[in-house]
């Protein structure tokens, strides 16, 4: 069960003295999500945006803001230090001026607040696209060494079953190096959910039952990932029932380390990775926690516009458990 799921999370990061930043500090969701995070003594939320307002907004909720670090970005004691280190960190790409404009955008602000610690990590989207999201994040955070991408993850859990479904969000056509390195990060974050990462790179092929270039993406994404990770358990190319079911795999892939018993699926391109996780929770029934954003240095999440308080809350969990690492 997902609550189970979340009671674990928040055992996990609380007292841990987490800070997580909301850009959007006015939009009703967030503060109460906000509200509920300090008043259980979780984590440390920061909301971003013209104090008044906030505090105006949360009195007609009727939601107490104790324990809630609100901070106007215009107003903020350190900016210019954080415009200083904006345009180091930018190498030239931008003059101070632009980045003092660039600051004034809450997700800019929010996204520096977690380069240089002021924050553990940052969820925003409610009221705001993907893009606005993750681009700064992609511009100061950045992907960790030896990742060139960031990726997307979806949890699926269905009563006691977990397993996690990637790509599923980002990379519309990953290529080789891609796909090893998303195996690798979806096993980290399997861990963080408490799996022993299984990992099968699927396609519709299984050990070399097809030849195309498409498996020889896959085929070429298992070595790479081996080298990169030698200890984890992980092999490829599989189909699903391969990967999923014992007795496909004593006759697909004897040899495998993974003998139906996968709960890591490393999809071969977006298009896949969509289709199966909704195929998953409309017909399989589970539920698709996510996407969670992962390779990046420090831990950045992305809402849905059409996302509820509680969506907010548990993501706010999930920022604060990938911001402890392994």
């Amino acid at each position: 069960m997902t609550t189970d799921l979340f009671t674990a999370l928040k055992a996990k990061v609380t007292d841990t003295g987490r800070k997580i930043v909301f850009p959007e500090g006015t939009d009703d969701r967030i503060l109460t999500a906000a509200s509920r995070l300090a008043t259980e003594q979780v984590l440390q939320p920061i909301v971003l945006g013209d104090e008044q307002a906030v505090r105006v907004k949360a009195a007609a909720l009727g939601l107490p803001l104790e324990g809630v670090e609100i901070v106007n970005p215009r107003r903020y004691g350190g900016f210019d230090e954080l415009v200083s280190a904006f345009v180091e960190r930018r190498k030239g790409k931008v003059t101070e001026e632009t980045a003092r404009e660039l600051l004034f955008d809450e997700n800019y602000f929010g996204t520096m607040l977690v380069y240089t610690g002021a924050a553990d990590g940052l969820v925003s989207g409610a009221a705001h696209s993907t893009a606005d999201t993750v681009r700064p994040a992609l511009q100061i955070i950045k992907t960790k060494p030896g990742i060139r991408k960031t990726s997307g993850v979806f949890i699926m859990v269905r009563g006691d079953e977990k397993y996690v479904f990637a790509d599923c969000a980002i990379n519309i056509a990953p290529d080789s190096q891609d796909l090893a390195e998303i195996a690798v990060e979806s096993a980290r974050t399997a861990k963080m959910f408490g799996l022993k990462p299984r990992v099968a790179l699927l396609s519709f092929s299984t050990k070399g039952s097809a030849s195309s270039p498409e498996t020889e993406k896959v085929i070429e994404a298992v070595r790479l990932a081996k080298e990169m990770a030698p200890d984890l358990i992980l092999d490829g190319e599989f189909q699903f029932d391969a990967a999923f079911v014992p007795e496909v795999a004593k006759k697909k892939a004897p040899d495998s380390v993974i003998q139906g018993d996968a709960n890591v699926f490393i999809f071969p391109s977006l298009e896949a990775g969509n289709i199966g996780y909704k195929i998953a929770q409309r017909l399989g029934g589970f539920e698709a926690v996510g996407p969670i954003l992962q390779g990046l240095n420090k831990p950045v999440n992305d809402l849905s516009r059409g996302c509820s308080a509680e969506d907010a809350y548990k993501l706010a969990l999930i920022t604060a458990a990938q911001s402890l690492g392994e």
